[in-house]
């Protein structure tokens, strides 16, 4: 009843959710570009350019996903700002030691070591991001958009070590001729990092923009 007698708050608290949505999107998606870039180019015989290549696709993803943060919860006036600047560094190096470790360690093991360092990381950064852009204490609310999206970077990781197989759909008629869309294992990996990204940026987000 109290809502219905003040329409304004009902009308605020649509806007911020639909704020924070569509600001997730955007997160995920810059973020699964830069990512999968990145992790296309190095994930099997690199060589010095793409390395160098999938480290300047990684860094503009981190940079313009941290924008992307904080363009939605304050005014965002330069992307490059010395905190604002570290806080995308921070994320650059959290993927880069996390494939490293991964690497190092190999096969399964060597995921299931690198996925709980991840969350660390980005939970850390995630921390970092909020305090850069909109200073308040701390409730706890980087942890678990830190493990989804760590979550979803290990099935990332598991389908371009494991598995060499996708998914196809029965031939389509089209035409004078018939279509057959095929979903690599890789592709597989990179949806599901996208959702995870979704639903772990949708959940920091909705929190930071909570009055």
């Amino acid at each position: 009843m109290s809502v219905i007698r003040q329409p304004e708050v009902l009308g605020r608290t649509t806007r911020r959710r639909v704020v924070g949505i569509t600001a997730a999107l955007s997160a995920a998606t810059v973020e699964t570009v830069g990512v999968g870039l990145w992790f296309g180019l190095v994930v099997g015989s690199r060589t010095t350019a793409t390395a160098l290549a999938g480290l300047g696709a990684l860094f503009c993803g981190a940079l313009l996903r941290t924008g992307v943060f904080g363009a939605t919860v304050t005014d965002l006036e330069t992307l490059v700002e010395p905190t604002r600047l570290g806080a995308a560094l921070v994320l650059t190096a959290g993927w880069i030691v996390w494939l490293l470790v991964a690497e190092l360690i190999g096969g399964s093991v060597g995921i299931a070591v690198g996925t709980p360092v991840l969350a660390g990381i980005l939970t850390g950064q995630f921390a970092l991001e909020r305090r850069v852009f909109r200073p308040r204490a701390g409730d706890g609310a980087a942890v678990v958009p830190g493990v989804v999206l760590a979550a979803g970077a290990s099935v990332l990781l598991a389908t371009a070590w494991f598995f060499d197989g996708g998914l196809s759909s029965p031939p389509l008629p089209l035409g004078f001729t018939t279509v057959v869309v095929e979903l690599a294992a890789l592709h597989i990996g990179l949806l599901v990092f996208a959702l995870s990204g979704v639903l772990a940026h949708q959940r920091r987000l909705q929190r930071a923009l909570d009055p």
